[in-house]
């Protein structure tokens, strides 16, 4: 720490995030990785394949979209006090604070599904999303590994009603601490869900997210379970938009996406930006089709874009 004190400030706040992100790396992999080895869904080696590249995503997951967020949550805090009257938020603010907190989990639940949904439907989203599907082994690691543009979209999804309705504040105040209570909560039940266990929770199941459910958003096992469990805590927000697929009885087999990604982390972080490049990102996914024999192999076809368009929507 004496050292860190002998640095520039903005150097040792940033060298400190770094330590404290080492620290909750290794509680982490002290938690999960005997657990991972106890109950395996899908049997590994601890350092598998493409865990350097998932290390360096929890790195950069941790620190860019903080970063990228700034602007436009000063940009929301402004427009919110322009253009929505205070008596609105004076009336939310009366709210017991339970009320106040159960109500933004719920809107940030419902905006989070949209968000993610939104990054499987619309091409351009798909770009970014599809580096956290590209995983074929899943444990608490995959968790973080997306790309920050992915990661902002999707907060702004869930964050902005919260700020709208008046929920929560973009700046200061107590309405300011609800929001990082949603991302801190959704960020650590991220890593259980994602979790290579294969723990069956009963009726559980239905009232919160487990590893079992999230397990099948990540399935490549065939076309009738692609698009499904996008909530990151509720599976009820499935059932209400007919997304919600968990059988009580089966696991997913296989995970991953059938185009191929950039082998090295810097080329996936800027591949979704080239959108001239032929086949520089996955195509989309297929559409679900309930009726596909399970035998059935996914189909991602390949398509080619024309020029300077991103790939066609099969959804």
């Amino acid at each position: 720490m004496e050292a860190l004190s002998s640095l520039d400030p903005r150097w040792s706040a940033h060298a400190l995030q770094i330590l404290r992100l080492c620290i909750w790396l290794v509680l982490l992999a002290a938690i999960f990785t005997p657990l991972e080895r106890l109950f395996a869904l899908h049997p590994k080696r601890i350092f598998r394949k493409a865990i350097l590249t998932d290390l360096g995503y929890y790195f950069i997951s941790s620190l860019v979209p903080s970063i990228l967020l700034s602007f436009p949550l000063a940009l929301l805090a402004w427009g919110v006090h322009r253009f929505i009257p205070g008596g609105f938020f004076a009336v939310i603010a009366a709210w017991p604070v339970w009320l106040r907190v159960a109500a933004s989990f719920l809107v940030g639940e419902v905006g989070f599904y949209w968000g993610h949904r939104w990054s499987h439907e619309i091409p351009l989203l798909w770009r970014f999303h599809a580096i956290h599907h590209s995983a074929e082994h899943i444990d608490y690691l995959i968790n973080t590994r997306a790309h920050p543009v992915d990661m902002v979209f999707t907060r702004l999804c869930g964050l902005v009603p919260l700020y709208i309705l008046g929920l929560a504040s973009p700046v200061g105040g107590s309405g300011s601490l609800i929001p990082v209570l949603i991302v801190l909560l959704g960020t650590v039940w991220g890593f259980f869900i994602h979790a290579n266990v294969r723990w069956r929770f009963g009726p559980l199941e239905w009232l919160v997210a487990t590893p079992a459910f999230h397990h099948w958003h990540h399935a490549n096992d065939n076309p009738s379970v692609i698009n499904k469990n996008y909530s990151p805590m509720l599976p009820v927000i499935d059932r209400l938009f007919g997304t919600l697929h968990l059988p009580p009885d089966s696991q997913p087999r296989t995970y991953g996406i059938d185009q191929p990604l950039s082998p090295i982390l810097l080329g996936q972080l800027v591949d979704p930006f080239v959108l001239w490049r032929k086949n520089s990102t996955p195509v989309m996914p297929p559409s679900d089709q309930s009726d596909a024999p399970l035998s059935e192999p996914i189909g991602r076809p390949e398509v080619d874009p024309p020029p300077g368009h991103p790939p066609p929507n099969h959804l």
